[in-house]
């Protein structure tokens, strides 16, 4: 039986899969915990994929590490069959986003530290007592002094490198993975297996 919002898996080796990510593809890793349950889906990181000198690597901003390039390669071995592959601006639907430009605001997050701070705040908005009072920002800051969490860094990537806002009515502070794979600026092609 499937989870909720669950893509439907298709499993690659990384080897047959590898020349079919292309840059900036959105890569949502599964894991049960905190961050799936509250988001209501069944991905808890996001990272983005970029292609350097023939090497392909997974941009992400990760908890107690922060911002960093790794491998892709190496996370497939570290997380098998648990990453999934997501086309970026599927039919090119958008056709003004720039995936260069999205990458490299993700490259340039290498060395932050994690957002400790904006995810506390992204996770209040989960409690039911706050839920009655505050409802969840829109309005997206082109800068935030406060480091920023995985997907709340992919959101801004995409928004402020490739110039589209994967979800539009909700703020970047406040975009959760499972926000991503909800996106129609996303589509699900394929999980990666060692």
């Amino acid at each position: 039986m499937s989870e909720p919002h669950a893509p439907p898996e298709r499993v690659l080796p990384y080897a047959k899969a590898r020349g079919r990510i292309a840059e900036g593809d959105l890569l949502l890793f599964r894991r049960r915990g905190l961050i799936a349950a509250a988001g209501r889906g069944v991905h808890s990181h996001a990272a983005k994929a970029a292609w350097w000198e023939g090497d392909l690597f997974c941009l992400e901003i990760r908890e107690w590490v922060g911002g960093r390039a790794v491998t892709l390669s190496s996370q497939v071995d570290r997380f098998p069959a648990r990453i999934d592959v997501f086309q970026v601006n599927p039919q090119n639907r958008w056709r003004h986003y720039d995936r260069a430009a999205a990458s490299r605001f993700m490259r340039r997050l290498a060395g932050c530290q994690y957002g400790w701070v904006n995810l506390a705040a992204a996770a209040l908005v989960h409690l039911p007592w706050i839920r009655l009072w505050i409802r969840a920002a829109t309005n997206d800051e082109t800068y935030n002094r406060r480091p920023p969490f995985c997907s709340q860094a992919v959101a801004m990537a995409e928004r402020v490198g490739g110039g589209v806002d994967p979800v539009p009515h909700l703020a970047d502070r406040l975009t959760e993975p499972a926000d991503l794979a909800r996106s129609p600026f996303y589509r699900y092609r394929f999980t990666l297996e060692p």
